[in-house]
């Protein structure tokens, strides 16, 4: 009974999503509403069974998994907020890219910039830094939207290349599974992915855009801080990778670094401290990301997970995957992957590696079911649940190719 009552909850929530267009409430209040109400019911159910003290380890443990993901969040916006209320995002782009360029030039450099990007940084950070690019051009509503579909795909995409760029490649890497030389096998499937996106994207007429000219002059304080940001990426893997040191405790040392910077320099020339650019984060992804994950955390602690994992075994391990790969547009893919692991599959390297790519790029398919596509919806005015369900159809059929691709390596 309580696993179809939190069933119905996670349903309402994504319609609320889905139809928010519609009804004109704002989906982080509505998700928070429901993903509390969900464990409101989980509490209520286990104190009339005796297992008070289980449910609060379990949200404990999810609570905690939030705070990390929040406090990565907001390290990451922070920077992403000074750098683009500096202008040098506009600025470096007008200094790579021409002056003017078609539409379709750009959705190519956008794609594979994202997908580069995101195979050495996180897919949180790539995106944001992507959404600065798009930001930075002329374009009309439906351009920008279009663009923003093609970067999270781009993004989750470089992010199954390398154990550095997707937590779940790292979840399967980590279990011994792969290697970091087979896992760059999985490069030309998610290249053939994002060029059949682009081009399905960009057909039709091309006008010519134009990049918005830099409205800040770039001064040495920004080149510090800029220099401060690609440091913590940096850093941020090195410290994973050799010392197991997690994301969010690096990127919250540069964040401090940043703000040291700020104690040092006395005379600014900007109204506000480099401290207050928190204040300039929109608040509202962080409270969507806070519904959706408890949404998530009361689905797997009445074992939605478990059932999904006996699906999994009771199919051909091809097309398993490639379905894991679609209810990750659903459900978030590192406790899906977690469990997967945990029910200890046999499967051959060929097959991990397609598993990888699904529930890495699967959760393109729908705007909410990836890191990438949940910030894009928060920071995108236009972008929409319902905006990006129009272009699910192509997602969809990029995917489809990409992981069909997975099964010739």
């Amino acid at each position: 009974m309580i696993e179809m009552v939190i069933g119905v909850i996670a349903i309402v929530a994504l319609v609320s999503i889905a139809l928010e267009d519609v009804f004109h409430f704002n989906k982080a209040k509505t998700t928070l509403f429901l993903g509390c109400l969900a464990w409101v019911i989980l509490f209520m159910h286990a104190s009339s069974h005796g297992r008070t003290e289980h449910i609060q380890e379990v949200l404990n443990e999810n609570l905690l998994d939030i705070a990390s993901l929040w406090l990565f969040l907001m390290a990451t916006m922070t920077f992403v907020a000074y750098l683009n209320a500096r202008g040098m995002v506009s600025a470096m782009v007008q200094r790579v890219v021409p002056g003017e360029l078609t539409f379709r030039q750009l959705t190519i450099l956008l794609g594979i910039f994202a997908m580069l990007l995101s195979t050495v940084c996180d897919n949180i950070t790539a995106t944001l830094v992507c959404i600065g690019v798009v930001q930075a051009f002329q374009l009309e509503p439906k351009e920008r939207i279009r663009l923003c579909v093609i970067l999270v795909f781009a993004v989750n995409s470089g992010g199954v290349i390398l154990i550095t760029g997707d937590v779940t490649t790292l979840m399967i890497f980590s279990a011994g599974h792969v290697t970091i030389g087979e896992l760059l096998k999985l490069f030309l499937p998610a290249i053939g992915g994002v060029a059949l996106l682009i081009l399905l994207l960009s057909t039709g007429p091309s006008r010519k855009i134009t990049a918005e000219n830099a409205t800040h002059q770039i001064e040495w304080l920004d080149v510090v801080i800029g220099s401060v940001f690609l440091s913590t990426i940096v850093a941020t893997m090195v410290f994973n990778l050799l010392f197991d040191i997690p994301p969010v405790l690096t990127f919250l040392f540069g964040l401090s670094i940043m703000f040291m910077v700020g104690g040092i320099v006395h005379t600014f020339k900007e109204e506000i401290h480099l401290l207050q650019y928190i204040r300039q984060i929109q608040f509202e992804t962080l409270l969507f990301f806070l519904g959706i994950l408890l949404l998530v955390g009361a689905l797997k602690e009445v074992g939605v997970l478990v059932w999904l994992t006996e699906l999994y075994a009771a199919v051909d391990p091809s097309f398993s995957s490639y379905l894991m790969g679609v209810i990750s547009s659903v459900m978030d893919n590192v406790p899906l992957t977690a469990a997967l692991l945990k029910a200890e599959p046999q499967l051959e390297t060929s097959e991990w590696l397609s598993l990888a790519y699904a529930v890495g790029i699967g959760g393109s398919i729908l705007v909410i079911g990836s890191a990438a596509g949940i910030v894009a919806m928060s920071k995108v005015r236009e972008l929409t649940f319902m905006q990006y369900a129009r272009y699910a159809p192509h997602v969809f059929a990029a995917y489809s190719v990409g992981y069909g691709l997975t099964l010739l390596i």
